[in-house]
């Protein structure tokens, strides 16, 4: 794109209601972020998030598998991309199966688009794909607060490209302003007859109806073992034409990334029983109590270092390179009369917040009212 028609666009954004800084409401549409790990195999029986920061397979009832990886190959301008690899094909299609790649938004993060008043904005996602071969799948915002939908399709080849899709402004169904998830961008790669036995609506705003949402001429990603699919350079914002992806620091965009997920690990170092603990930042300051019922309790307390988008679901991880344990779950603490030391049961996540959370262990030698050094491992989840 030129300049001269980059200008252009911006400004029709500006006109429409959008543009500016902060116009791409995706989170690490680049996929810089990854957390969690840079590759994921055997993904299929089960929804989650793997690899890059905010990105969601959301998958069920299928026999087909896959690897996500955060991968080098990207177009000019990008570092990274998220790529799927097809590890085990299916070609018996139920029904009722699914595979997406998406990204949920809180409503307080897309109240711009006016979605539901007579002020509505249109809305303009761009991103880039690139496969082994041909493919065509389905972009979809789907809008959880009123259950309405509006999709389009569109190709792939085998050379990085620029998809840009323009979907008009929607004036039935506000997006609630909290931080629940409102608005969903995600695109379709897999689904069976009850996802794809209709008539696709074509860029039309309306209430969900299933067997429309991946209905046509669509490709199916487990159709073969040598399936793949890139994607990056993803933005969605006010408008109605394609910006210039709007590329920021990555220390911001692991700050946003931070809301959603945050781990102790070192960079590089990725959340599981038995990493060594000089790869994460422990060991703790910690206290001794007394319960009479439960014997002696190790507390410690942990700032998260962004505030999580609502209490997050904390799992606690054994480190290893101390002390004479290797039971999972189970943190080490420091026994002056003996030096480091796995405690007697496996350690509870406890007095959990938006801002922080505490860590309870339990050992018999531990002394009451002492201070006490404690470390082990643990990653905090407020996903949408």
């Amino acid at each position: 794109m030129s300049k001269a028609a980059e200008l252009a666009n911006l400004i029709g954004n500006i006109n429409a209601g959008g543009g500016g800084v902060n116009r791409n409401v995706i989170i690490n549409g680049a996929m810089n972020v990854a957390q969690r790990g840079t590759s994921s195999t055997g993904i299929g029986a089960s929804s989650g998030y793997f690899t890059c920061d905010r990105w969601k397979i959301t998958t069920g009832n299928t026999a087909g598998r896959l690897t996500m990886t955060q991968d080098s190959s990207a177009p000019s301008g990008f570092a990274n991309s998220t790529k799927l690899a097809c590890t085990t094909a299916d070609t018996s299609i139920a029904a009722d199966e699914i595979t997406i790649l998406g990204q949920s938004l809180e409503g307080q993060n897309v109240q711009a688009f006016a979605k539901g008043t007579s002020d509505a904005k249109p809305f303009v996602v761009s991103f880039y794909v690139k496969g082994n071969a041909s493919a065509t799948y389905v972009a979809e915002l789907y809008d959880h607060d009123n259950t309405r939908n509006i999709t389009q399709a569109f190709s792939v080849t085998t050379d990085w490209a620029r998809v840009e899709l323009t979907f008009p402004a929607d004036t039935t169904g506000a997006l609630d302003d909290d931080n629940a998830a409102s608005l969903t961008f995600q695109i379709w790669i897999h689904a069976g007859s009850t996802y794809s036995g209709g008539t696709f609506a074509d860029n039309t705003w309306g209430s969900v109806t299933q067997a429309n949402r991946y209905a046509g001429s669509r490709t199916s990603f487990f159709d073969s073992t040598d399936r793949t699919f890139f994607l990056t350079g993803v933005q969605l914002e006010v408008g109605q034409n394609p910006t210039e992806f709007e590329s920021e620091p990555v220390e911001r965009t692991l700050h946003k990334c931070k809301r959603y997920y945050e781990h102790n690990y070192e960079a590089g170092y990725y959340p599981a029983d038995g990493v060594n603990y000089s790869q994460t930042s422990s060991p703790f300051l910690g206290n001794c109590y007394h319960q009479t019922s439960g014997g002696r309790y190790i507390m410690t307390h942990h700032k998260f270092e962004v505030e999580k988008r609502t209490s997050p679901t904390v799992t606690l991880y054994r480190v290893a390179g101390l002390g004479n344990g290797s039971t999972a779950n189970r943190w080490d603490w420091f026994n002056y009369s003996g030096g480091w030391d796995e405690t007697d049961d496996a350690t509870e996540a406890g007095e959990i917040t938006s801002k922080h959370h505490g860590a309870l262990a339990r050992d018999s030698e531990a002394n009451v009212n002492e201070a006490l050094a404690v470390a082990g491992g643990w990653d905090a989840s407020a996903e949408l």
